[in-house]
């Protein structure tokens, strides 16, 4: 049974920082790139950050370039979402997900708040 379980999320205050975790299982991880995205209140979800299989390439949304890191560690079969200098405007719903052309895999997600 595939799953991807978020964990991490929380309450934090403007300019601070959060270390969000998803754990993969049922599924060959070091195979798939993975994604975090975010979706805010009345908006769309976005794309915040993506990792290929094996940690060599990352993107990130222009929102989060130089605050955000992607990172992976397939032994462990878990990506990372480290948030730094964050702000407001950042507050979503943050969820994994895995990528492949034989699947597409989503977590249930886990909040952020960011607020004074």
């Amino acid at each position: 049974q595939v799953q991807l379980v978020e964990s991490g999320g929380g309450l934090v205050q403007p300019g601070g920082s959060l270390r969000l975790s998803c754990a993969a299982s049922g599924f060959t991880f070091s195979n798939y790139r993975m994604n975090w995205y975010r979706q805010a209140p009345g908006k769309e979800r976005e794309l915040v950050a993506g990792i290929s299989a094996y940690g060599g390439t990352t993107t990130y949304a222009d929102s989060v370039k130089g605050r955000f890191t992607i990172f992976r560690d397939n032994a462990k079969n878990t990506v990372y979402l480290q948030m730094n200098n964050l702000k407001p405007e950042d507050t979503a719903v943050y969820s994994c997900n895995a990528q492949g052309v034989d699947i597409n895999y989503w977590g249930k997600g886990t909040p952020v708040t960011v607020s004074s």
